[in-house]
């Protein structure tokens, strides 16, 4: 990746694409959470670096968080793993403050792992004539994940921002990231997204 050679393909339009930041909220993107291979604090701060450059480009930033209201409306299939149901501390679904005054961004709240079912991204998306989304977030097999695999069902372009997300294991993200995401997508650095950006 580090001696990446812009195509015209290569380079980013703002006016195309748009920065999808999953669940940096208060109880997923916690600084005390132990996150491999990147801490929460240097995904937010990547994530920040890709934010002001989209904000500077006018392009699309959506920034997704989970929440519920009652417990109801999210899903409780039956599994192996016994999980007991998670008691939510108060402003657990609260966006970070660093990203709580994003001005213009396009706040979704989804009640499941992905950021398209049951939301209107893609709807305001298509609207806005988007057809690239680069993602990034917490965490990289679950969220990011899901949204990656339902973007490629809607037919999207994708670039994976690898050093702006993080999981409960490095084994985790490794594994996404080698076997899933170049798949469906293209995988890059923060710098790099923020280089090809600034060449349109």
């Amino acid at each position: 990746m580090a001696n990446l050679k812009p195509t015209e393909t290569e380079i980013i339009k703002p006016e195309k694409t748009a920065l999808v930041v999953i669940d940096l909220q208060n109880g997923i993107a916690n600084p005390e959470r132990k996150l491999s291979p990147y801490t929460a604090a240097q995904v937010i701060q990547n994530a920040g670096k890709l934010i002001h450059a989209f904000i500077g480009k006018g392009a699309f930033v959506v920034l997704v968080r989970v929440s519920s209201i009652d417990g109801k409306d999210m899903f409780k299939p039956k599994t192996d793993l016994n999980l007991r149901p998670v008691q939510y501390p108060e402003g657990w679904d609260n966006l970070i403050p660093e990203l709580a005054n994003i001005k213009n961004a396009h706040v979704i709240t989804k009640r499941q792992w992905g950021a398209f079912y049951g939301t209107d991204l893609d709807l305001q998306l298509r609207r806005r004539g988007i057809d690239t989304i680069v993602l990034c977030g917490v965490s990289t097999g679950i969220g990011v994940d899901t949204t990656a695999r339902e973007a490629f069902q809607h037919g999207y372009h994708q670039i994976f921002v690898e050093d702006a997300m993080t999981a409960g294991t490095k084994e985790e993200h490794e594994y996404v990231c080698k076997t899933i995401f170049p798949r469906i997508g293209k995988i890059r650095t923060t710098e790099e997204v923020v280089s090809l950006l600034a060449l349109h």
